[in-house]
């Protein structure tokens, strides 16, 4: 199995950074595409990195954010007879408000566009948990169980912050090796924990080998933190790769808490398994 990291918020040299995230993954039977970033690195690095994006057979969406759904038109035209997996309310208008100013974070109109013109034999509305073949699933609604994990940042429904956004459409893909479980997430709005407990529910609690990907920690406090790491550390989770929206100290805090299990990687990692 292998995963490459097309797009993240930082490169190695030769290649395009961006603030989004995409991954390729080759589980021996199956090439999927994990998100799409936000549509200025994507096409660039994956034949810099000499991947095929017409080979993916399956596209998967965790969550409806522009810096995940950005790339999705060259995706498409690309990967002409792929499959497209994604939640409930993906298509949705949506903000994320700073400083008091609102700014649009949802899927472009460029993005939705394509994925609208997809037939609905392409378009996979991935309610619950869902097996896309014998060793990978995704999560569907990951229940929010844990009392100090929300979904990292002020995101609404409308520019004036008056509706909270949940981010329910957010999912995670699992693929089942006999060496336990890897998991791959977006940003994992839904708490890192949350997720890593519900791929576990759905694969009898078999343990979780590595975890890859954006975990929104940038605004995370102390006390979520520590609780978090005490998670990893207690699910003995052994390969931890921070991408994205991680947040550089949150990084920092995590080697200093778990060592050399955490592995910090950018646009341009190859990490086999």
């Amino acid at each position: 199995m292998r995963v490459q990291v097309l797009v993240d918020d930082q490169a190695a040299a030769g290649l395009v950074s961006e603030h989004g995230l995409a991954l390729w993954i080759e589980t021996g039977d199956r090439e999927i595409l994990f998100d799409t970033g936000a549509g200025t690195a994507l096409e660039a690095n994956a034949a810099a990195m000499g991947v095929d994006l017409g080979q993916a057979g399956i596209i998967v969406l965790s969550h409806g954010h522009y810096d995940h759904t950005g790339g999705l038109t060259a995706a498409l035209a690309r990967a002409s007879k792929a499959d497209v997996y994604f939640r409930p309310g993906i298509d949705r208008v949506r903000y994320a408000l700073r400083g008091g100013t609102a700014r649009e974070a949802g899927m472009p109109q460029t993005s939705r566009e394509a994925w609208l013109r997809l037939s609905p034999a392409r378009r996979h509305e991935v309610r619950d948990a869902l097996s896309i073949s014998p060793s990978v699933g995704l999560t569907g609604l990951i229940p929010r169980e844990t009392s100090y994990e929300d979904t990292g940042g002020p995101f609404y429904f409308d520019p004036e912050g008056l509706v909270s956004d949940p981010l329910d459409d957010d999912l995670a893909l699992w693929i089942r090796r006999e060496s336990g479980l890897v998991v791959i997430v977006g940003c994992a709005h839904a708490g890192l924990v949350n997720t890593l407990n519900r791929v576990q529910a759905l694969n009898q609690g078999l343990k979780v080998e590595a975890v890859i990907g954006g975990f929104h920690l940038g605004s995370a406090g102390a006390e979520r933190l520590a609780q978090t790491f005490a998670a990893l550390r207690r699910l003995d989770v052994g390969r931890i790769v921070p991408l994205h929206c991680t947040g550089a100290a949150a990084v920092g805090f995590m080697k200093e808490a778990l060592g050399g299990r955490v592995q910090p990687a950018t646009a341009g990692a190859v990490f086999e398994l």
